[in-house]
């Protein structure tokens, strides 16, 4: 998780405090992503009011702490997000599955 905030701008780290995610910009379309913590099924899309629009699935290769996966993501989303985007599964977010509740600190 270190590393991870290392890597995050001002912006993202302070969003990841207070929020408990932290959200980027994809290279390629500049499409919003929010990304939450976890290994899978962490990622969503969303629109312009900030509303999770569709869930995206992909993680690295092998078994990786959280924090390295969700790095991997970032830097995914950030320089070749169709590349990530050809290898992700969609699916449509539940009520309950994007929340603050899922603070990490």
């Amino acid at each position: 998780m270190r590393l991870l905030r290392e890597w995050l701008s001002p912006v993202q780290r302070m969003q990841f405090t207070k929020k408990g995610y932290f959200e980027v910009v994809g290279s390629d379309t500049g499409r919003q992503y929010r990304i939450y913590p976890g290994t899978m099924s962490n990622i969503c899309e969303v629109d312009e009011k900030g509303r999770p629009r569709l869930g995206l699935c992909f993680r690295t290769m092998g078994d990786l702490p959280m924090g390295d996966v969700m790095l991997a993501q970032k830097i995914a989303l950030e320089n070749c997000e169709s590349s990530a985007l050809t290898v992700a599964r969609s699916f449509i977010p539940g009520v309950f599955m994007f929340r603050q509740g899922r603070l990490l600190g």
